[in-house]
């Protein structure tokens, strides 16, 4: 690894897979992996029925977080530049930051576990700052 690359965005992007690939892991331990990581009681009962749509809203997520990962990695340095590179990560920056600061407030109500809302909130909030980190870095760079 060279001193090209934008460690904060690589770091962002390693957190993002790790996300998508923990995503992966519910689907593939099934309820108790649901429950575990603080999905509401609606999915861990559909899952528990063998409903798709708890399989497919958590895949949805993973693929997200690991597009999310790659415009990490382009604004990074490591891959070519992809399209929209400045707004996309400006979106990826804004949604962690907000999904973090206002976690607790939007759950509220919905059912997730209080440890859940917290610990997840903590999460994206850290995760954030880290893309923000990096995008003021690369600033100048991105198209």
């Amino acid at each position: 690894m060279t001193d090209q690359y934008n460690m904060a965005l690589l770091v962002g992007a390693g957190l993002s897979l790790l996300a998508a690939l923990m995503h992966v892991g519910v689907i593939m331990v099934g309820p108790s992996w649901y429950r575990l990581f603080g999905a509401g009681d609606r999915f861990v009962r559909a899952a528990q029925a063998g409903r798709w749509f708890p399989a497919l809203v958590t895949a949805g997520i993973a693929l997200v977080l690991t597009a999310w990962a790659a415009y990490a990695l382009s604004a990074a340095g490591v891959i070519e530049p992809l399209p929209l590179l400045r707004p996309a990560l400006c979106a990826i920056t804004l949604v962690y930051l907000l999904r973090g600061l206002l976690g607790p407030l939007a759950l509220a109500g919905t059912g997730r576990s209080r440890r859940f809302i917290v610990v997840s909130s903590a999460i994206c909030l850290a995760y954030g700052l880290v893309h923000l980190l990096g995008l003021v870095q690369v600033w100048g760079t991105l198209a």
